[in-house]
């Protein structure tokens, strides 16, 4: 079922966030402490703002009265993904190319499984991680357990 609900929201936020020059990041819908939370992550060629999330919100409102989509009450949250935003495809790694990243993978390469870099080139296979001593790690999409900006 969350699943579904998941799908269902980013198709319609993929829908309309582009008219407002903005980008779905991520939808998470989970059951925490005080009940259901639908989070929303969007970013934008010029960060995000107050404005910017009080939009999305007033939209995604609508869409899910009138969807209604979700059977259980639930709480919407609306926000930027943050400095540490998560890296999900291709086009994040070519966007934030020269940044440094966090990147954790499936299964240990030379006994580790983190790494820590800058994002060199990327094709739609995967993307080359520049190490502090300057040398370069290739990492396929697939390897990828989780990647991220860092500071």
């Amino acid at each position: 079922m969350s699943d579904y609900i998941i799908e269902k929201i980013e198709e319609f936020a993929n829908a309309f966030l582009p008219s407002l020059d903005l980008e779905l990041v991520e939808v998470q819908y989970r059951q925490e402490g005080h009940g259901w939370v639908l989070r929303l992550f969007i970013d934008g060629p010029n960060g995000i703002g107050v404005d910017e999330c009080a939009k999305v919100s007033r939209e995604m409102n609508v869409f899910l009265d009138v969807e209604d989509l979700i059977p259980n009450a639930f709480h919407l949250e609306v926000s930027s993904p943050g400095l540490e935003r998560t890296l999900r495809n291709v086009a994040d790694y070519q966007r934030f190319a020269g940044k440094k990243a966090r990147v954790k993978v499936r299964h240990p390469v030379g006994g580790q499984k983190v790494f820590v870099g800058l994002i060199g080139e990327s094709d739609e296979f995967g993307f080359e991680l520049i190490m502090e001593d300057e040398s370069t790690m290739h990492f396929h999409l697939d390897q990828i357990r989780k990647a991220r900006l860092s500071l």
